[in-house]
C-alpha cells in the first residue's frame, strides 16, 4: 500500500547571483565553468529553456551579471548588483508584455549588439521570450548570432528548445533547467522573502514549484481566494445551466484580473504619450496625435489579451492538479488499497488541505472518467493558443467537466 512520503529536505541554497536560482545545480554548474573560461564551456549564444517558473529568465540574468563580474558572480559588487536590477550600460534585458517582438525592436537590439562594451567586459543581450519572436523578427536577429562580436553574448529564453525557430535554435548552446523541487522553492520563500515556513511550504505545493506563482500565493491572500474557487468549481457541475455559468464566471474573473494588471501601466503610457505628442500645451497637435493613440490602444489591447489568456491558463493548470489528485486516489482504490476508505494516509496531493474533497470526487468517478476530464483541460488550452473565443472554450471544457 503506498504511503505519502515526508517531504524531502531542501538543498542547500546557492551562492552570489546564483543565489535565487533552485533546484537548478547542475545548470549552475555548466555556467559557472563557462564564466571561469573553461575549454569549450563557453559560446556566443546561448538558449535557456525550462517549465514555467523554473527561472529561466532569473538564470539568464544571473549569467549576465556573472560575465560582468570580476569575480565570476559574486553579487555583491557594483557589476552584479546593476545588472541583476536592469542598470547595466552593457547588459540589454527585453521582456515584452505583448503578443509578440517585431522586427523594429530586433533591429534595436542588433545594433547594440554590434556595438564594443563600454564598461563591462562584454555586450550581453539577455531576450527573455525569445519564443514570442516574430518570423520577420528572427530572421533579423539569426545574422546577428551568426556573425556576432568578438564580445557580444546572446542569451534567449523560451518554455522549450521547440518554441524557437530551427534556425536560431541550432545556432546557441542549450540549457535546459528543471521543474524546482517544491522544498527548495519554500525555503527560497521563508528566506528571500520572509514567508511564514507552513505557508510557504503550502504555497510551494500548490504551485507545483512554479516560483513566481508561489510568491503571488504566499504575498496575496486574494490569489489564495480565487485558486480555492477555481478548485471549488467542479463540484457545482451538475447541469448544462450550471456548466455556463461557471464558464462565463471564469472568463469574467480573468478578465478583470487582467485588467486591475494592467490598468496602472495603461494610463501611465497613455499619459507618456500624449505629453510627447503635446496634449494639455497649447499649439497645434501632431498629424499623427490620432494614429500614434490608436496603435498604442491596440497594443494595450493585445496585453490585456495576453493577460487574460494567462489567468485562464493558471485556472486550467489548477484544475489539472485538482483532477491529477483525483486520479492518484483512483488508482490506489483501483490496486484493492483505498487508504482514505480506510483512514490511512495516502499518496502525496497537490491540493492536500483538500483531501476530503478530492476523496469524495474519486468515489464518485472512476479513472477512466478522470482522464477524459485531464484530456478535455489539454485540449482547452490548445483551443486558446488557437485563437479560439475564451468563452467558447471554457464553455465546452465546463460541459465535458460533468460528472455523470
Amino acid at each position: 500500500m503506498p504511503v505519502a512520503a515526508p517531504p524531502p529536505p531542501a538543498t542547500e541554497p546557492l551562492a552570489g547571483v546564483w543565489r535565487d536560482l533552485v533546484s537548478q545545480q547542475g545548470p549552475v554548474a555548466t555556467l559557472q565553468r563557462a564564466v571561469a573560461g573553461e575549454r569549450h564551456a563557453m559560446s556566443h549564444a546561448w538558449l535557456f529553456t525550462g517549465p514555467p517558473g523554473s527561472g529561466r529568465s532569473t538564470a539568464a540574468r544571473a549569467f549576465a551579471a556573472a560575465l560582468q563580474c570580476p569575480r565570476g558572480g559574486c553579487g555583491e559588487c557594483g557589476e552584479c548588483r546593476t545588472t541583476l536590477s536592469g542598470a547595466h550600460p552593457d547588459v540589454t534585458l527585453v521582456r515584452t508584455e505583448m503578443l509578440s517582438i517585431g522586427v523594429d525592436e530586433v533591429r534595436e537590439l542588433v545594433r547594440r549588439a554590434a556595438m564594443s562594451p563600454t564598461l563591462g567586459r562584454r555586450q550581453v543581450l539577455v531576450v527573455e521570450d525569445a519564443d514570442r519572436l516574430t518570423e520577420r523578427g528572427a530572421d533579423a536577429l539569426l545574422k546577428s548570432i551568426e556573425e556576432p562580436g568578438p564580445k557580444t553574448v546572446w542569451l534567449l529564453c523560451a518554455p522549450t528548445a521547440d518554441d524557437v525557430v530551427v534556425t536560431i535554435r541550432s545556432r546557441c548552446r542549450l540549457l535546459t533547467l528543471a521543474t524546482p523541487r517544491p522544498a527548495d522553492v519554500a525555503a527560497l520563500l521563508h528566506r528571500r522573502d520572509g514567508v511564514d515556513e507552513a505557508l510557504a511550504a503550502h504555497v510551494a505545493r500548490a504551485a507545483q514549484g512554479h516560483i513566481g506563482r508561489a510568491r503571488v500565493l504566499a504575498r496575496d491572500e486574494a490569489a489564495r481566494n480565487r485558486r480555492r474557487e477555481v478548485l471549488m468549481i467542479p463540484a457545482g457541475l451538475k447541469n448544462l445551466g450550471a456548466c455556463l455559468n461557471a464558464a462565463a464566471n471564469l472568463v469574467e474573473a480573468c478578465a478583470e484580473e487582467a485588467q486591475a494588471a494592467t490598468q496602472a501601466v495603461d494610463a501611465k503610457e497613455r499619459g507618456a504619450l500624449e505629453e510627447a505628442l503635446g496634449f494639455g500645451s497649447k499649439g497645434a497637435r501632431p498629424r499623427q496625435a490620432a494614429a500614434a493613440l490608436k496603435e498604442l490602444e491596440d497594443q494595450q489591447k493585445a496585453r490585456a489579451k495576453r493577460f487574460q489568456r494567462d489567468a485562464i491558463d493558471r485556472a486550467l493548470t489548477e484544475l489539472t492538479a485538482w483532477y491529477r489528485d483525483v486520479l492518484a486516489l483512483q488508482m490506489c482504490q483501483a490496486r484493492e488499497a483505498a487508504p482514505e476508505l480506510e483512514g490511512r494516509p495516502g499518496p502525496e496531493l497537490v491540493n492536500s488541505e483538500m483531501r476530503a474533497e478530492v476523496a469524495a470526487a474519486a468515489r464518485r468517478g472512476t479513472a477512466e472518467n478522470t482522464l477524459h476530464r485531464i484530456d478535455a483541460l489539454l485540449a482547452c488550452r490548445q483551443a486558446l493558443e488557437t485563437n479560439v473565443a475564451p468563452l467558447l472554450a471554457v464553455e465546452a471544457l465546463m460541459i465535458a467537466l460533468v460528472e455523470g
